[in-house]
């Protein structure tokens, strides 16, 4: 990825512009001088097509998250690249000492103040002059945005590689199901059984052939619940899962192997293990493998994304819908979402955004009551209820 920025550009022009203006107004704390990097740093961000995020919480696991100045954020909502500012009177290498300390990532971050910028990748520093020139400037900017890790050049091909290759596989599964139905007396008996399972208890119109792509999601997305998020009794433990997994054995019964069938996509799901493994919280996996489920999804059956309207609510609106529903039924009833006698309905649960949401607003006495009781979800898309199964018990 190459970041198209030149010494002659506004952002950069702005940048030394508005350093000039703090200098005359004898302006020099952190606060104020900070700002002139971030709008350039926001700058190159949406050229790259990344979002900054201001006061970034850097999430650790079994501890509480450092908050970094700012982050540039890629699609899948992983910090590309962080960056700390201080201020002119602060000794730089000092303060990046200590804030490795306490445990600030080493791996493409810039510490920056406006006379000097130091810059770490791969543990260790890479650059450390003075930033009063344009040309420096420049240079400093593009060697944090341009970077990549060996695990993210991994990643990034091996999507681009995966999504052409899932309608091709999903279509050798669905050919392997038709030749197993016509030849497979007990693939026969157990895709029957599992069709009968589905109808009496989604829907009493449910294809076979929703169904099939039932069987086919499971195959693909599978070894994803049960290495990247080391949840590997998964498949054992959720009903439908383990119903699944039974016609699926059935259907590699007689000469199907399921790990050569899907030795193809090895790459792909190698490179999201290894991208996974750098997410410590859970909340990053979630919102990781949300990202992935969509990308995945669209990828394989378009067309049924399409009639299935999937498209997923941002969390700030989330936020402001539970919140304005709280505020109502306050207002309006003098209850609460966590009073008994609210019942709480998502009829199209999706990945669990909303009620996962919902169960943090509740009351922790409450929620064993309300979780029993009065939550109640559906979704009828196999892979999303398979991850809001996943959320809602982490949750």
């Amino acid at each position: 990825m190459r970041l198209e920025l030149k010494t002659t550009h506004k952002p950069v022009r702005d940048y030394y512009q508005r350093l000039e203006e703090f200098h005359r107004l004898g302006v020099s704390h952190e606060g104020a001088v900070s700002s002139a990097f971030q709008r350039l740093l926001e700058h190159c961000s949406r050229s790259v097509g990344w979002t900054f995020v201001g006061q970034y919480p850097y999430l650790r696991r079994g501890r509480r998250p450092l908050s970094i100045d700012g982050a540039a954020v890629d699609d899948f909502n992983i910090a590309q690249a962080y960056w700390e500012a201080k201020d002119t009177h602060d000794d730089l290498p000092t303060e990046v000492e200590k804030k490795f300390e306490v445990g600030y990532p080493r791996d493409n971050i810039l510490f920056q103040s406006p006379d000097r910028a130091i810059l770490w990748q791969n543990s260790r520093e890479v650059f450390n002059e003075k930033i009063d020139n344009p040309e420096t400037l420049v240079y400093i900017v593009k060697g944090l945005f341009e970077y990549r890790s060996r695990s993210q050049l991994d990643w990034e091909q091996a999507v681009d590689e995966f999504k052409p290759h899932i309608p091709e596989v999903a279509r050798k599964v669905v050919e392997l199901i038709e030749i197993e139905r016509r030849e497979n007396p007990r693939f026969v008996k157990s895709f029957n059984a599992f069709a009968g399972v589905c109808r009496s208890s989604v829907n009493p119109n449910l294809s076979d052939a929703a169904v099939e792509e039932m069987l086919v999601q499971h195959m693909l997305t599978e070894r994803i619940f049960r290495k990247v998020f080391h949840n590997s009794d998964f498949a054992n433990r959720n009903i439908i899962a383990r119903e699944i997994e039974k016609v699926i054995q059935s259907l590699t019964s007689r000469k199907f192997s399921r790990e050569e069938f899907l030795r193809d996509l090895d790459r792909f799901y190698g490179a999201l293990e290894q991208r996974a493994e750098t997410l410590d919280d859970y909340s990053q996996q979630q919102t990781f493998l949300n990202t992935v489920y969509e990308k995945f999804f669209q990828g394989f059956a378009i067309k049924v994304a399409d009639t299935h309207g999937i498209v997923y609510t941002p969390q700030p609106i989330v936020d402001f819908m539970v919140n304005s529903v709280e505020e109502i039924l306050k207002r309006e009833f003098g209850k609460s979402l966590s009073d008994e006698g609210v019942h709480i309905i998502d009829p199209f649960v999706g990945t669990g955004n909303f009620i996962t949401n919902i169960m943090r607003k509740i009351k922790t006495t409450a929620l064993p009551y309300k979780y029993a009781n009065e939550l109640h979800c559906n979704e009828v898309m196999l892979l999303p209820y398979y991850i809001a199964s996943m959320n809602i018990e982490h949750e």
